[in-house]
């Protein structure tokens, strides 16, 4: 019983090394179940082939009916795994030859013996080879120490296995090996002899880490600690449009793989993340509106969707209230039609330039004085009028006089004259930024000094179109 304590104490201080399982995910597996021991193969003349023998198992078998083996392996990779097995049972059927005979053995019961075995071996699966995923042969090498009542021995051993997986982790194992010792004398409680033990128990694979409980093992997962797929290599794919979580710009909504798992709701070629109208086809210059007039304003922003128009105004054509062809916002004068080349504003004909100077001719002022005489009103209006109708031209209003008296007293009375009437028609709505005023006193005659009618024509006003 010493040594069935030691066993089992060595079995499972093993065991406890870890707890995986037998594959590459799984480096780790523990089997048990019931075990036979046969010793006819080493029985003195025995002319039975070396290999399992199953006939007369019944009367050759030894066999202890409960759990009575324990096997702890780790897989080391390319189908290899070590393992450690320990073994109880009890020989109550001791096969030797019958003394002067040839096929008859004697089977006998050398005292209950007890048989405990420690044994390591390596084993090569040949499951990958034959691509399966449920039936696994295998060969095995090793060796181990018995005990044979008390007798004891090392032994080499030799063996062949198959398991058949009912799951990824549950199988039922059987397997043979042959027990080779060096000390068979066959002689109960003094040798160990030769013998097969033959096993069948079920084995667990477990404890593969797979820290996100997806199926997939954390060595071959993506994205351990987040559940997935395993066409995902155990990554997730939240929106569920065949794009990983973790190559998918936008994971929470389904999208095209054209656009790295992002939607393109409207098909215009731009995710809808970055698309201003992402449920109305546009182009990329609009950040994905529409522009049906093509005036470079996005409908959504165009009060004039149809028409094409600025910016500036809205995506609306500038007003144009006179129809010069000059938009207000650069129309001079924007209520009365005019030339492109004048801003918008009418040009001064030479019939208006005509009709002003020959109102201002008639401009009668008191005698050496720059006031008005009262019939001149009606003309200085007419003048008023007519420049009126020209509201960005400029002029020039210019005082003449004649010879009669001193040269400083004319060109002061005919800057003082051209003044008044600048101040007139600044008075009654002309801007004063469109008018100027200049003397030139005698200098510059149109008639001779030297009757009434030739003085009377070079006392004047004239007004001038400044260009």
């Amino acid at each position: 019983m010493k040594h069935l304590n030691k066993l089992f104490a060595a079995a499972f201080m093993f065991a406890g090394l870890a707890t995986q399982a037998q594959d590459s995910n799984n480096p780790w597996a523990v089997s048990f179940g019931v075990n036979a021991v046969d010793t006819k193969i080493s029985a003195e003349g025995n002319d039975s082939p070396k290999f399992v023998q199953l006939v007369n198992a019944k009367s050759n078998w030894n066999i202890l009916p409960s759990v009575s083996y324990l096997n702890v392996s780790r897989y080391v990779g390319d189908g290899f795994s070590v393992g450690l097995t320990g073994s109880v049972n009890k020989i109550d059927k001791w096969i030797d030859r019958v003394p002067g005979t040839e096929s008859t053995d004697l089977v006998y019961n050398p005292g209950d013996l007890s048989y405990y075995g420690i044994d390591a071996a390596v084993k090569y699966s040949f499951m990958d080879l034959i691509g399966t995923k449920w039936l696994d042969p295998s060969l095995q090498v090793g060796g181990g120490y018995q005990f044979v009542g008390d007798a004891s021995a090392g032994t080499v051993n030799g063996g062949v296995g198959l398991t058949f997986w009912f799951t990824e982790q549950v199988g039922l194992q059987l397997q043979t090996t042959y027990k080779h010792s060096f000390d068979d004398n066959r002689v109960p409680d003094l040798d160990v002899p030769t013998h097969f033990q033959h096993f069948a128990g079920l084995t667990f694979k477990f404890g593969g880490k797979d820290t996100d409980g997806d199926g997939i093992y954390d060595k071959d997962d993506a994205c351990p600690e987040e559940a997935g797929l395993k066409e995902f290599n155990g990554c997730p794919d939240t929106d569920g449009d065949g794009i990983a979580d973790k190559d998918d710009s936008c994971p929470d909504v389904a999208g095209l793989k054209e656009f790295n798992g992002c939607p393109d709701t409207d098909g215009d070629g731009i995710i809808d993340s970055e698309d201003a109208c992402p449920d109305v086809a546009g182009s990329k210059i609009m950040k994905g509106c529409p522009d049906a007039d093509g005036d470079g304003v996005a409908d959504k922003d165009d009060n004039c969707p149809n028409v094409k128009g600025p910016k500036e105004n809205a995506g609306c054509p500038w007003p144009d209230t006179d129809g010069d062809g000059v938009a207000d916002k650069d129309d001079q004068c924007p209520t009365v039609a005019g030339t492109v080349a004048n801003h918008g504003c009418p040009e001064v004909s030479d019939e208006a330039i005509k009709k002003l100077n020959e109102y201002a001719k008639t401009i009668l002022f008191n005698s050496g004085k720059s006031s008005f005489q009262k019939q001149t009103y009606p003309v200085l209006q007419a003048i008023t009028a007519i420049l009126k109708e020209y509201p960005s031209a400029k002029f020039s209003i210019e005082g003449h006089t004649d010879s009669q008296g001193s040269d400083a007293l004319n060109q002061k009375l005919s800057e003082e004259r051209a003044s008044a009437v600048e101040t007139y028609l600044v008075e009654n709505g002309i801007d004063d930024s469109r008018l100027t005023s200049v003397g030139f006193g005698e200098t510059k005659p149109i008639d001779t000094n030297k009757t009434a009618k030739g003085r009377a024509n070079n006392r004047r006003v004239e007004v001038k179109l400044v260009k």
